[in-house]
């Protein structure tokens, strides 16, 4: 059975947690799926009309989070988290039910949805995966923030770059080779906000559930959370997190090579609508040993391809 196959989890993996924005309890059943399934969000709290796919061209809202919604209006957001999750363990198909509109946001990253995912197993079928490969550079702008996608090799290569107007966080920028690089310290590293914006983030209607259990607070000079930081780039990681999350939005693994200036979900998303308003901008191909490279052969790696 190859390691380049599509994936599911072994049993049912169960979260329950309160929603960052909507501040109410939700339960969230990850359960495995059968090989070109793909990822499906079900609303079991509606009898019907309750599928909602995570797709790029779903994606209704990007204002604090990722929000997907169907043709019935019914939504799902801050999906973000748990895809960049399900990105990096490699999972192809899942059902995902969740009984409320918002998932669990739990610890602020990533790392409690790797932990017990990893923990459920992994169902490795003999169907092929797929992959999106960039065939040419593709960019889009928005004022000083930038985000591009160019063809590489092997690799899904993320370069990001954060600047903020505070101390703490100032400008920051790191880079991952997404396939081969150890991404604990982006599965671990959690959202944040300013002190100074949570009343106004708090008079859009947002941030209801927001702590200093599931979010980093920065006040001037300081860190509100008592432990500090879990890594020197905690800020951007982060938000690397949040990128090769939306990423997923694309339906498969990319391989490209993706720079960002500033960027978020916004950004994220008119990149994946844009390099998907022309065919000749990607190809998608049926991964398979005799038309793999043989340097991607060799490399034990592609531990979130494989």
């Amino acid at each position: 059975m190859s390691y380049l196959t599509q994936k599911t989890i072994k049993n049912n993996v169960s979260f329950k947690g309160v929603a960052l924005h909507s501040g109410v309890d939700v339960n969230i059943c990850i359960k495995p799926a059968e090989p070109n399934f793909g990822i499906v969000f079900k609303r079991v709290d509606f009898k019907q009309n309750n599928l909602v796919y995570p797709n790029f061209m779903n994606v209704t809202n990007t204002s604090l989070n990722t929000t997907i919604e169907n043709e019935y209006g019914v939504k799902v957001s801050t999906i973000e988290h748990l895809m960049g999750a399900l990105f990096g363990l490699g999972i192809d198909n899942a059902i995902i039910e969740i009984d409320n509109e918002e998932v669990p946001i739990l610890d602020g990253s990533a790392k409690e949805f790797i932990k017990k995912i990893i923990l459920s197993g992994f169902d490795v079928s003999e169907v092929p995966i797929k992959i999106i490969k960039i065939n040419k550079k593709i960019e889009f702008v928005d004022g000083e923030r930038i985000i591009s996608i160019a063809p590489s090799k092997l690799s899904l290569n993320i370069d990001f770059e954060l600047k903020y107007n505070n101390e703490i966080i100032g400008n920051q920028k790191n880079k991952f080779k997404i396939y081969e690089d150890d991404l604990t310290d982006v599965y671990n590293s959690r959202t944040f906000c300013l002190f100074e914006d949570i009343e106004l983030i708090k008079e859009k209607g947002l941030a209801k559930g927001g702590s200093l259990d599931n979010a980093i607070v920065v006040k001037g000079s300081e860190i509100l959370n008592k432990e500090g930081l879990r890594n020197d780039k905690e800020f951007v990681n982060h938000k690397i997190l949040d990128c090769i999350g939306d990423l997923y939005t694309s339906g498969y693994r990319i391989i490209g090579d993706v720079t960002c200036s500033q960027g978020g979900h916004f950004l994220t998303n008119q990149l994946l609508r844009k390099v998907f308003s022309e065919n000749s901008n990607f190809s998608i191909i049926e991964i398979k040993e005799k038309n793999l490279p043989h340097t991607l052969i060799n490399r034990s790696l592609l531990r979130s391809i494989a």
